[in-house]
């Protein structure tokens, strides 16, 4: 078990590094922004826990850069996790399947605390937000599920 939570969350970290790449190529792409969405979601956080970011302004807001990103890696390297027991437990679906659960997984991970919150309202995105957002999904799933795949076969 030990072992495939391990596997599972390098998978998972190398799934975030796909999925990261695709987002900065999109953003080179269109010429668009980052995303406030990760930070606005540490922020809303840290009011509802009552847990305080400190330091000045400026040391705040660059903990708050820090921590919005790391969001996403955590959620990442969690779902690949996840992946990697259910895995070393006997769930050992093709590539497809297990890319799938690996996207629907990184999408509720990364998307279901902003919604929860309050950051954002997926019901009310655009198609080209949709696509924005599912494509490098699909690339962590992706990419989750061969390495998990190319890791049992060691």
């Amino acid at each position: 078990m030990r072992a495939g939570l391990l596997i599972g969350a390098a998978a998972g970290a190398a799934g975030t590094t796909a999925l990261n790449a695709v987002t900065y190529l999109d953003m080179v792409s269109r010429g668009r922004p980052t995303s406030s969405t990760p930070e606005d979601t540490v922020e809303k956080l840290s009011e509802k826990t009552h847990l305080p970011i400190p330091g000045d302004d400026q040391t705040r807001a660059n903990r708050i850069a820090g921590l919005g990103p790391l969001t996403g890696l955590v959620a990442g390297v969690v779902v690949g996790a996840g992946l990697g027991l259910a895995r070393s437990a006997g769930w050992r679906p093709g590539p497809i399947v297990s890319g799938l659960v690996g996207t629907v997984g990184a999408l509720i991970g990364s998307n279901g605390p902003m919604t929860a919150l309050g950051v954002a309202d997926p019901r009310t995105w655009a198609v080209k937000d949709w696509v924005s957002d599912v494509i490098p999904h699909m690339a962590y799933g992706a990419v989750t599920a061969l390495v998990l795949r190319g890791l049992d076969n060691r």
